[in-house]
């Protein structure tokens, strides 16, 4: 792995700084690692699934959306200095087996816990992306002992109950919907974004905010990682179908949820419902942010995101001036 950089200055996650650049800067470690040497094949349910195990110390667990590992790319180097990362290719996305039985959300975090298990992971932060998000908070609901500390960057879940109602209505709210799923299914396994600048700002746009400012070698490597993707059309299915609202007040885990406000797949305002609904949780707004703000400002969540990994014990009323409930940068 290439040297570490300078670490952010993390006490003050609110304030503005050179770290609020949007994208990556300079030249990112994941392009000086040897991936391959991280890489272990773990069977779970009869299937084989593509896993990155790397680093040592408190186990953290990346969960992509509809996309790969790759997807955690800018995240994964950082938090390895300190902790073990682990980042996985969810069953029919990237390299990973189709599961045998029907995709849900209750399946998805099912093999998570049979993850952690064969890799003797006994209590992990865990951190999601979109449906990565969806599937931590189910797992948090199912297997709390497994959840040390969880982060929805951003999760989706209560807007799919508004979809599959608008799906119900008519043919032209079914379509939309379809249309909208599908170009952004498209922007991110598509290599067509990549190879033609206008396709990608258009596409793009509906995941992150400025596709032209982030790096071709970054979307390149999340477009190759996403394979064939096969398993796309039934996780949106599986979304559609299964209401977490109701649950989420069992997460007893301190949760963070961090949220881009030009979020074109999500609405900002399912922000503040998760934070409602989920008793130990604040929010971080990030101005000017899309979808993936993992990727999108990856300095400024990686800050964040160590912040909260670092607190012991969960953080008290008197401490929420060092962590604000809702930040914006620009």
């Amino acid at each position: 792995m290439a040297p570490a950089s300078i670490l952010c200055a993390v006490s003050e996650v609110s304030s503005l700084s050179p770290h609020d650049s949007y994208g990556p800067v300079g030249r990112s470690e994941w392009m000086d690692v040897d991936w391959s040497a991280h890489q272990r094949w773990v069977n779970i349910e009869e299937r084989r699934v593509n896993v990155i195990d790397i680093g040592s110390g408190p186990p953290v667990v990346f969960i992509h959306g509809l996309a790969c590992w790759q997807s955690w790319l800018e995240n994964i180097c950082f938090f390895a200095r300190e902790h073990r990362v682990i980042a996985m290719d969810l069953p029919g996305f990237g390299a990973s087996s189709l599961p045998l039985e029907p995709i849900s959300i209750t399946g998805y975090a099912r093999i998570l816990d049979e993850l952690c298990e064969q890799l003797g992971v006994e209590r992990a932060m865990v951190v999601g992306n979109s449906m990565g998000g969806f599937i931590g908070a189910e797992l948090a609901i199912r297997f709390p002992s497994r959840v040390e500390r969880l982060c929805l960057a951003p999760a989706i879940g209560l807007n799919m109950e508004w979809v599959r109602a608008e799906r119900k209505k008519n043919i032209s709210s079914r379509i939309e919907n379809m249309l909208f799923f599908t170009l952004a299914w498209l922007s991110i396994r598509s290599d067509i974004p990549v190879r033609r600048p206008r396709l990608r700002s258009k596409l793009l746009a509906l995941i992150v905010a400025h596709p032209e400012l982030l790096p071709g070698a970054l979307i390149l490597a999340v477009v190759r990682g996403n394979g064939k993707q096969i398993a796309v059309p039934a996780a949106l299915e599986a979304m559609t179908r299964y209401p977490i609202r109701d649950r989420l007040g069992e997460i007893a885990c301190p949760t963070l949820i961090i949220w881009g406000a030009e979020d074109r797949l999500v609405p900002v305002q399912d922000a503040s419902e998760f934070e409602w609904l989920i008793p130990e949780s604040r929010k971080l707004i990030y101005d000017d942010t899309g979808h993936m703000p993992n990727l999108e400002r990856p300095e400024r969540f990686n800050a964040d995101l160590r912040v909260f990994l670092d607190e012991r014990p969960p953080p008290s009323a008197g401490d929420e001036a060092r962590l604000t409930r809702v930040t914006r940068i620009r």
